[in-house]
């Protein structure tokens, strides 16, 4: 099957269809284009997607990346990364692998298509000049025959007629030979120009014209066949992502099987665990003793304790008050500052703050021994070599790397000490059973006014959210008076100490259990009364570590009925 046979004479239906074929390719190419800017653009797509999700640093979302659920969905985002990846490298091997190759291909078919139907042209234009020649011959051949005949004729005519002179009649046989001979000349002329036009058209349709539709047939066959490539190409791009792909969804089902909830469990607990014991039994307080009162006991009178002890105890006082801040502490939380030893932190994340502070400690020191035991190698080299390096240029770095190693080990040391006393006075249930009962409501701080659990934070107590700290305006009013002032303050009653308080805290004092002191100024609403013992010491107490008896003519008492 040959199209120079076959086809012999679809000259121009092979130059229309030729032109298809190229167009056909040429559409191909524009689809794998708009392939490519799909991916793409879907890879584009994927990979914000995954940005937009990821975890930011320094946000509180980083500190939830502990849990197994949130580091899964981050496993997730990171293999939806990669799989966009894969989109992207579709894009890149579809573009150089087949956009690219069938361009030059096509440009090449174009050429060579054009090469070919030129070449047939030419054959063609040929064999039409040869047709014409052959033509001119056969009608001037035709044209001399005829004119030897009416030549002939003639002559007959004159030989014939009586009447017409010898001489007359021998110009008229002449004139007949004349024309038939010039007859046998175009015969032999037309018979040589026919002879080559056979051989002529013999050549244009039997080799000529099948080898250029041959060729022509080639070029087709080889672009049908660069086009299966090609397809084939296409298939094989998607085929070679695929395990890729499958690596990264197998990724996202494993880190979804690593979901642990136990263990999410537990970190909670690490996070929040204070360290504090649960509050003990609430004593029974019997507001009947106020009933079997005499109008003696009533008196200006009686003795400050049998007051103390009849009167009621303030109703509606708050066994969970937020830890309370001194105006000093005021201006470092609102500026966001953390104090060193981490003592605005509950003792169990305290102890953990300073563990993780004396690992890093000891991490940068090993690097710094590191760093020193290389420049030393390095320094003794160089004596050895003076050829190599100045060894003094060495030395000071090694002293600078010994003052820092030394510095690291001083604040090793420091953080230790704070990790020692902190382990060493992690509760016990005979002393500290009040101290979480003071702490809980920390956690549900948030419920309250944001003004509100500002002032009732501790000396760098934890906050969930610092960063509105910044916005609490602090207002000089609160406690500025209470330590600026000269004049001693007026005892407005007494208290009994129900359990012991350390009082580490700047602006704290120190109680034991059972303890009677003197009440300078009554809980304002924040769980602290201030106290004062002897006329000399005095500072702040948990109020719910207290029984507050207070005298109701006392200026500023409050009167309970």
């Amino acid at each position: 099957m040959s199209w120079g046979t076959e086809l012999w004479d679809q000259f121009d239906n092979l130059e229309k269809h030729t032109q298809w074929g190229i167009e056909v390719l040429e559409k191909y190419i524009k689809f794998v284009k708009e392939r490519a800017e799909i991916e793409i653009n879907y890879a584009k797509q994927l990979r914000n997607l995954s940005k937009k999700y990821q975890t930011k640093k320094n946000s509180k979302e980083e500190e939830e990346s502990k849990y197994t659920s949130c580091k899964a969905f981050q496993t997730t985002l990171n293999e939806t990364n990669d799989y966009a990846g894969q989109h992207e490298v579709i894009s890149e091997n579809m573009t150089s692998m087949i956009m690219a190759e069938l361009t030059r291909v096509v440009q090449e078919l174009k050429q060579e298509r054009k090469a070919h139907f030129h070449e047939g042209r030419k054959a063609q234009q040929h064999i039409e000049t040869c047709w014409k020649q052959l033509e001119s011959s056969k009608r001037r051949f035709e044209r001399d025959c005829k004119e030897a005949d009416r030549a002939q004729q003639y002559f007959e005519r004159m030989d014939a007629d009586i009447n017409v002179t010898k001489a007359d009649v021998e110009k008229a046989r002449q004139q007949a030979q004349i024309r038939h001979q010039m007859a046998d000349d175009s015969k032999g002329d037309y018979s040589s120009v026919l002879q080559k036009f056979n051989h002529e058209q013999q050549e244009h349709y039997h080799t000529h014209i099948p080898a250029i539709f041959q060729k022509l047939q080639d070029m087709e066959e080889r672009r049908i066949s660069r086009l299966g490539e090609s397809l084939k190409t296409y298939a094989e791009i998607d085929r070679q992502v695929i395990p890729i792909i499958g690596k990264c969804l197998d990724g996202i089902t494993k880190s979804a099987e690593s979901i642990n909830g136990k263990q999410d469990s537990q970190t909670v607990v690490d996070s929040f665990k204070s360290g504090f014991e649960p509050p003990g039994d609430v004593d029974f307080e019997d507001f009947t003793q106020s009933m079997k009162r005499t109008v003696s006991d009533t008196s200006l009178t009686a003795p400050r304790g049998d007051i103390g002890k009849s009167e009621a105890k303030t109703p509606g006082k708050s066994r969970g008050k937020l830890w309370p801040f001194i105006k000093k502490n005021k201006l470092s939380l609102k500026l966001g500052a953390t104090p060193e030893d981490f003592s605005n932190l509950p003792p169990e994340q305290r102890r953990k703050k300073l563990q993780q502070k004396v690992d890093e400690l000891n991490k940068d020191i090993q690097k710094e021994i590191d760093q020193r035991d290389a420049l030393t190698k390095m320094k003794d080299v160089y004596m050895k070599n003076p050829q190599m390096g100045d060894p003094s240029s060495v030395a000071q770095k090694l002293i600078e790397i010994g003052n820092n190693i030394e510095k690291l080990r001083v604040e090793v040391q420091k953080f230790e000490g704070w990790l020692a006393e902190v382990e060493g006075r992690l509760p016990s249930r005979d002393n500290s059973r009040r101290q979480s009962a003071l702490y809980e409501t920390q956690t549900t701080a948030p419920v309250n006014n944001c003004v509100q659990d500002r002032e009732s934070s501790p000396d760098g107590s934890y906050t969930e959210d610092q960063s509105q700290e910044t916005e609490v305006k602090v207002t000089p009013t609160e406690f500025d008076d209470d330590f600026d002032d000269e004049e001693p303050l007026a005892t407005i009653g007494t208290c009994k100490a129900l359990y012991p308080f350390d009082g580490e805290n700047e602006g704290t004092i120190s109680i034991a259990e059972g303890e009677i002191l003197s009440v300078i100024e009554e809980d304002k609403g924040d769980g602290w009364t201030r106290i004062r013992r002897n006329e000399e010491e005095e500072g702040y107490v948990p109020t719910s570590y207290i029984e507050v008896y207070l005298d109701k003519n006392a200026k500023g008492a409050k009167t309970y009925i």
